[in-house]
């Protein structure tokens, strides 16, 4: 029986896991298994092992291991940065800035917070994706009390200007002698390209374990020394107070030990990746009749890659590649059940039907130049399979 090929190409949605960061998280099962908060020899053995993976967390992102609040989620982290400065700061104001392109559980929160009184922003953005500093700039008001702007987006790839919105919302607090704490969904980026709190003025910062071939279940915030925050979870006190529950000292090695290869190879990969996404985009625009990029054409993510194909059904695209052993997504992987258009590429000026026949190819550490030609040499030949049976093209 001839082995059926198998080549992921949907890194964006989730990773697998590295056999280092595997090897790493053993003992922490059933050997090192104790509980941080309790004082004999086996809770201070994981209570070693959570303050060491903090600094690696903290490592990667030029902050201090205090800072580090570890999480369950990505989804987790948003909720606890929005909701969080929200109720600690809304004696100074209620009024919230976020981007139009935001994941789902920023874009859902924000929704949450309206109705108990909270006022949203969501500012605009242009055909690529990218947010003007200018346009921040002019929505800060005295009552301003957050801006949550995403480092990348997880379904286009385009990198937002963090560092000079940064530099906006620093000068904005100072002139209105009012704090306007700045977070940034950093899940797409955290391990792909530099991130360093300081020279970007970030107060705190959203990573994720799962983006960055660590377990699923682990995640992060940055939390800014001496930045107002409510914690959302209420119990033993755990996390500095700030996130009670039994930590999950296994997850967390891993996540930590992940940080540590991102940090050694992270110029080399992205290098790597730039060079595949490149030679995709290149290879389909041009063998393709019509197919579109989605996203900013040069600041976007080393492994991201969004196109659209008129006259061509997202899902059935997906289902024809996935029968041809080639997985990957119409976009983030925590909506792609839902049927409705992605808000994203909505935003970025695409017509329905054009949302509903895109394609997001994300590359990772385990991608070949192999699965790379043999995708080139499969997706003509499907693009032009559905379009013969289109009753749109």
């Amino acid at each position: 029986m001839v082995k059926k090929t198998k080549i992921y190409f949907d890194y964006a949605a989730t990773t697998p896991v590295d056999p280092r960061v595997v090897k790493a998280m053993q003992p922490y099962f059933s050997e090192k298994f104790g509980n941080t908060m309790s004082l004999h020899s086996f809770g201070q053995e994981a209570k070693i092992a959570l303050e060491e993976s903090r600094e690696a967390v903290a490592n990667l992102m030029g902050a201090r291991p205090e800072e580090i609040i570890f999480t369950s989620s990505a989804t987790e982290s948003n909720n606890l940065a929005l909701k969080g400065i929200a109720f600690a700061n809304k004696d100074k104001g209620k009024h919230i800035i976020i981007s139009s392109i935001e994941h789902a559980c920023i874009m859902e929160t924000s929704k949450w917070l309206e109705k108990q009184g909270f006022e949203i922003t969501r500012l605009r953005v242009d055909q690529y994706g990218l947010i003007s500093p200018k346009e921040v700039a002019k929505a800060i008001r005295k009552d301003t009390i957050l801006v949550s702007i995403m480092h990348a987006n997880n379904e286009i790839g385009t990198i937002e200007p963090i560092k000079e919105i940064g530099k906006i919302i620093k000068l904005k607090s100072e002139s209105l002698k009012s704090t306007i704490y700045f977070h940034t969904d950093a899940a797409q980026t955290f391990g792909k390209i530099p991130i360093n709190v300081d020279e970007m003025n970030l107060d705190l910062v959203t990573v994720s374990s799962h983006k960055i071939y660590g377990p699923k279940g682990v995640g992060a915030l940055f939390i800014r020394k001496g930045t107002k925050i409510e914690p959302i979870l209420h119990g033993g006190g755990h996390e500095f107070g700030l996130r009670s529950s039994t930590v999950n000292v296994a997850g967390i090695v891993g996540f930590a030990k992940a940080c540590e290869i991102a940090q050694r190879e992270i110029a080399r990969e992205a290098k790597r990746q730039i060079r595949l996404r490149d030679k995709i985009i290149k290879t389909i625009l041009k063998t393709i009749k019509k197919s579109k990029l989605n996203g900013h054409p040069i600041k976007r993510l080393p492994n991201n890659i969004n196109f659209s194909f008129p006259g061509v059904e997202g899902e059935s695209l997906i289902g024809l590649l996935d029968f041809e052993g080639i997985a990957a997504s119409t976009g983030s992987a925590c909506s792609s059940e839902k049927l409705q258009a992605s808000h994203v590429l909505l935003a970025i000026g695409l017509k329905p039907e054009e949302a509903h026949s895109s394609l997001r190819l994300s590359l990772g550490r385990f991608t070949t130049e192999k699965d790379v030609d043999y995708l080139l040499a499969v997706l003509p030949k499907i693009v032009e399979k559905l379009r013969e049976i289109s009753v749109k093209f």
